[in-house]
């Protein structure tokens, strides 16, 4: 692994922990120095927002692989799951990509990333599991309530369980009587 993948690597890690690590502390977690850090780096946003890039395009890229390989419902939960681990990244560095987004207008993430969420929901509504006609960008709203749980919190990651299951049990098409 090269300097550049293990000062990501360090970063995600150390960011999900605390949104206000020091630069400095991920380059000493990472084995580099500091000058190397700054070399792939100049700024703090650069790193955040690398991150960004490379974490949303797995989890757009993840959809249809779930798709391929699981039942709609079982792909969707999954995404989700994998959308809550990104929601601990994003809490505390929101307001970076917010603000480099142009509060998420010029965010060349949000078709696909909404795209995705548009796939699960068609194929769980031509299953007959999820209600048909649901808007994926109300269902990104609904989502979006994940990086406001605060990873230092005890029981985020059981929050973050729960909530993904009020989104989902709303999704599905209610059981016969």
């Amino acid at each position: 692994m090269g300097n550049r993948d293990r000062i990501l690597t360090v970063a995600r890690e150390a960011l999900a922990e605390s949104a206000g690590t020091s630069l400095t502390v991920i380059a000493k977690r990472a084995g580099v120095g500091i000058g190397t850090l700054y070399r792939h780096f100049p700024a703090r946003e650069s790193l955040i927002l690398e991150l960004y890039r490379h974490d949303i395009q797995h989890v757009i890229d993840l959809a249809p692989q779930l798709l391929s390989s699981h039942p709609p419902l079982t792909a969707l939960r999954r995404w989700f799951d994998e959308v809550a681990h990104y929601g601990r990244l994003k809490y505390g560095v929101a307001e970076v990509i917010h603000a480099a987004t142009d509060g998420g207008l010029d965010d060349e993430y949000y078709a696909p990333f909404v795209g995705s969420i548009a796939a699960l929901l068609n194929a769980g509504a031509a299953e007959g599991v999820l209600k048909p006609d649901v808007d994926p960008e109300d269902v990104l709203l609904q989502l979006s309530v994940l990086w406001r749980i605060d990873p230092a919190r005890g029981d985020g990651e059981e929050r973050a369980a729960r909530i993904l299951r009020l989104i989902v049990d709303g999704l599905r098409v209610p059981e016969a009587d």
